[in-house]
């Protein structure tokens, strides 16, 4: 079996990419504050054709080095946009029919493996901060928390890395 060389690979350009149909789903940081998680959301988000990211609070946004670093241009090709404050990106998403989801450990949440995707709406998936999690006055204002199921010791995943999961899940459920 022989690797294959970057350019086989036939990946679309940043203005294809901005072309191209995206799965209704937005990404919702809501305070992160690594830089490489944010550029690694960027560049999960590009893989799977999310529409946009939404960054907020302190996380941080293009162009700056540390996101490039892991974004690898991806910041180039998603869209996004900066709120102030996760509260008023969330009331923008719920004026346009969005679905909101914490991606939260917290009391009725469903796990990821049972979660069901209705085809015909839109979501919102909102990732919290490395240490305090998606603020407790945005998962008020949620229609749901997923969970991902965990079964060793540790209680949280890596914000990218759960971002990974989530979005190649949600990807699985509302891509064509």
């Amino acid at each position: 079996m022989r690797k294959l060389k970057i350019t086989e690979l036939n990946r679309l350009t940043p203005e294809a990419f901005k072309k191209t149909n995206k799965i209704p789903l937005i990404v919702v940081l809501d305070h992160v504050r690594s830089l490489n998680n944010v550029g690694s959301v960027f560049r999960t988000s590009d893989a799977f054709k999310v529409k946009a990211l939404y960054l907020c609070g302190i996380t941080a946004c293009p162009p700056h080095p540390e996101i490039h670093k892991t974004a690898l241009g991806a910041e180039d090709s998603v869209d996004w946009v900066y709120f102030k404050d996760t509260v008023e990106a969330v009331d923008n998403l719920k004026q346009e029919d969005y679905i909101i989801c914490a991606i939260e450990q917290a009391e009725g949440s469903h796990l990821l493996d049972k979660v069901v995707i209705d085809r015909t709406k839109k979501y919102a998936v909102i990732l919290g901060n490395e240490v305090k999690g998606v603020q407790q006055t945005v998962v008020d204002m949620c229609d749901m928390c997923i969970e991902i199921p965990q079964y060793g010791t540790k209680h949280s995943l890596n914000v990218s890395v759960t971002a990974g999961i989530i979005i190649w899940n949600l990807f699985k459920q509302l891509s064509d």
